[in-house]
């Protein structure tokens, strides 16, 4: 579960900058030029609805409690394009400062009545059992949602595995 928060002004450049470094993205020499890859900062959110709750769930993937997250598949507009395998993104904190580097390992769409307890525990929230996470997220998914579509226990969920790269 994911919302976007406005970045700290040019904390995403900087952090951007060291984070490709670290994580060994640059790896043609300067003399080629500029490679789509770094030149870009990939896009940055932050877990969760509010600031208490970003700060929380970050915690979790910086501890690498976390590797996984879930998003509902109609979030994605039209032309966006689902996360896949390689997909680079910045994880901000509550207060929009930019916090670690993920990569996205692994993406599947499932009936949210089909995600299983493998990926619920992958969502690090403690010792939750399968029902506690699909009770967590029905209520997260009907009051976090901006176009008004509602809850269906068949709607399809995003479910993404998560490696950290590089953390601040």
């Amino acid at each position: 579960m994911e919302t976007t928060r406005g970045p700290v002004d040019g904390e995403i450049e900087q952090f951007w900058n060291l984070a490709k470094r670290h994580a060994r993205l640059e790896t043609l020499p300067g003399y080629f030029g500029p490679d789509a890859l770094t030149s870009v900062p990939p896009p940055a959110w932050a877990f969760g609805a509010d600031a208490e709750q970003s700060d929380r769930l970050l915690r979790l993937v910086l501890d690498g409690t976390k590797t996984a997250t879930a998003s509902a598949r109609e979030d994605y507009g039209d032309d966006e394009p689902l996360p896949e395998p390689g997909t680079l993104g910045i994880v901000l904190d509550g207060a929009g400062r930019p916090r670690a580097l993920v990569a996205t390992t692994a993406v599947r769409v499932v009936p949210f009545d089909e995600v299983d307890a493998e990926h619920a525990h992958a969502e690090g929230e403690g010792d939750r059992s399968l029902e506690q996470w699909r009770a967590e997220h029905e209520h997260f998914f009907s009051e976090n949602d901006p176009l008004g579509r509602g809850f269906r226990p068949d709607m399809p969920v995003v479910l993404e595995q998560l490696r950290v790269l590089y953390q601040a």
